[in-house]
């Protein structure tokens, strides 16, 4: 009978050997693999792998872990094993638009995201009732150009005693700090209101609108210190008509912005996606 339930994930220099030194380890730990995906940059030269696997003979992850890291130490991955049945510690940051906040909440509520919500964070109080009405702790934390640093640093004493493992800007409209993007690489997720590049500042589906576009979409990225230029992971347009309003745009913004950000979420979670350079590998 089928113990638990690991993800392991790699990423290295491509060379010979890789697929047939993992797979042996797991054999020879007694574990059998579920699901596998694998990707090589042609490019770049290196090598992306995701492993679901179980174990039939009771290994646990710290015996996995050390055991793995001889194959690691060889070919220079860049490697990580997890336990299936441990829900990502998520920290939801929402501002004064509520629908990304409300559909990840929903989601969460209906086991339909691996996730596990400790605590909201906002720089409003609009959303403090929909946090209390699924009973997750809000925190308050206005953000004004005089204690911007000061708010970020509470910010960060939130993140560590909350053991904080992923951070989601479900539409916070405020800049982190390169400090705090530098110290979160890859555990920072962004929604952006647009298909990157495209229409930024203040009403995007307004301006949308003004221009007669045909397609409005949206982009979920990992967070860097570079503003909206991170590692993509996700993205989705809808077609727009010249029969519909700067608010008809909103309206349909607002639904792809739902979708692309629950999926970025659910991967990560899911430990599907795997930073290559500027881009992401996703293993769907």
């Amino acid at each position: 009978m089928t113990k638990e339930n690991f993800i392991l994930t790699v990423s290295c220099p491509d060379k010979r050997g890789i697929v047939a030194s993992v797979s042996r380890y797991l054999f020879d730990m007694g574990c059998n693999i579920l699901d596998s995906a694998q990707f090589g940059d042609i490019d770049n030269g290196r090598f992306f792998l995701r492993i679901s696997f179980a174990s039939d003979m009771e290994a646990h992850l710290p015996q996995l872990q050390e055991g793995f890291a001889p194959i690691a130490d060889k070919f220079g991955m860049t490697a990580a094993i997890h336990d299936g049945a441990v829900k990502t510690r998520t920290l939801i940051m929402v501002s004064k638009f509520g629908h990304c906040l409300v559909d990840l909440l929903y989601r969460h509520r209906i086991g339909a995201l691996p996730i596990d919500i400790p605590v909201i964070v906002s720089n409003h109080r609009e959303f403090a009732d929909i946090a209390a009405a699924h009973g997750i702790p809000f925190r308050y934390l206005p953000v004004g150009k005089d204690n911007r640093k000061a708010q970020e640093t509470t910010l960060g004493e939130i993140i560590a005693e909350e053991r904080i493992d992923l951070v989601v800007l479900a539409r916070y409209m405020q800049i982190l700090s390169p400090e705090l993007c530098a110290a979160m690489p890859g555990r920072i997720i962004n929604i952006h209101h647009s298909f990157l590049p495209s229409f930024k500042g203040a009403r995007p589906y307004h301006q949308a609108y003004e221009r007669g576009v045909k397609l409005i979409g949206a982009t979920a990225h990992y967070v860097t210190g570079d503003l909206d230029e991170g590692p993509i992971i996700e993205q989705s347009v809808e077609r727009a008509t010249h029969a519909m309003s700067g608010d008809d745009l909103a309206a349909l913004g607002r639904d792809i912005e739902n979708k692309v950000l629950s999926r970025a979420v659910q991967w990560h979670a899911e430990h599907r996606i795997l930073v290559n350079g500027r881009k992401t590998v996703v293993f769907t």
